[in-house]
């Protein structure tokens, strides 16, 4: 497979500049990462979507190399959707486009999806961590609550600590930063960064979200939530299962956990562009 050297890009939106990066031709794919992510973590897969898509990836704002103009504040899906929309209009403004998202990204595409569904083609959304819709919703925002206070009175580690257990298992190891190519190790220092803004700024509000069931049953046929095969039966798997049995779908399931498309990216973006090929 060609290795794709990506092409970045900035866009100014209200209160923030995204850092967004660019590879391929041919139909735009956007890509949205979980919290605290950036447009590096999808560098596994990127290459071979590149070969059918234009595939741009993000930092998200204030995150990593997207800057704020201002303080930082709460983190809003519906802020962070308009940033995905505006870079939708930029870089494909007269045709609808693809879109894949993973965890708190997958919620922003959610929402994106039910403002602006007029504007997607397809939009694959991977373990949303919509735990407002779940039965247990009050044991699910205790816990959430539970990480960022952790990390306000004990610290960074603690509060990793307890949000991985809470995803039972679900995210692959970190590997070792003095193994990694320049890039990579780049990311890793960035992502080591920006976990603390998510689990301060993000987590609560984003597991908190509840998205539009009925705009998003309108566009239903846009949509496929998918889940990770390794992580059935855990927290990060529920949301997308419960929202797919509510709005008549079927639940895709893909390699890996909830960090699938860096734990297996190969298998994960074979799959992923099957996915997207489906009219």
């Amino acid at each position: 497979m060609t290795t794709v050297t990506p092409r970045a890009a900035t866009l100014e939106v209200p209160g923030a500049t995204l850092h967004h990066e660019i590879r391929g031709t041919g139909p735009l794919l956007l890509m949205l990462p979980g919290g605290g992510g950036d447009a590096a973590v999808f560098d596994g897969m990127a290459d071979l979507l590149a070969a059918e898509y234009t595939v741009v990836t993000v930092d998200p704002r204030g995150y990593s190399r997207s800057t704020l103009d201002g303080p930082r504040e709460e983190h809003r899906v519906q802020t962070q959707s308009d940033d995905a929309y505006r870079l939708l209009q930029a870089l494909s403004p007269d045709a609808p486009a693809r879109v894949f998202a993973s965890s708190a990204g997958a919620v922003v595409a959610l929402d994106l999806l039910a403002r602006h569904p007029e504007r997607l083609h397809r939009v694959v959304a991977h373990e949303p961590p919509s735990f407002a819709l779940l039965p247990d919703a009050a044991e699910q925002r205790a816990f959430t609550e539970e990480v960022r206070e952790l990390l306000r009175t004990k610290g960074h580690g603690p509060a990793v600590t307890r949000y991985l257990q809470g995803l039972g298992g679900t995210l692959g190891p970190l590997p070792d930063p003095a193994e990694l190519p320049p890039r990579t190790a780049d990311m890793m220092a960035r992502l080591m960064a920006n976990n603390p803004l998510f689990m301060e700024y993000e987590l609560v509000p984003f597991t908190s979200y509840v998205p539009d069931l009925a705009a998003l049953r309108e566009a239903a046929p846009r949509l496929v939530l998918a889940a990770g095969l390794g992580s059935r039966g855990r927290l990060p798997y529920r949301p997308a299962a419960l929202m797919a049995e509510r709005l008549g779908l079927e639940l895709r399931e893909f390699p890996g956990g909830h960090s699938g498309y860096t734990d297996e990216p190969e298998a994960f973006g074979e799959l992923l562009l099957r996915t997207l090929r489906t009219d």
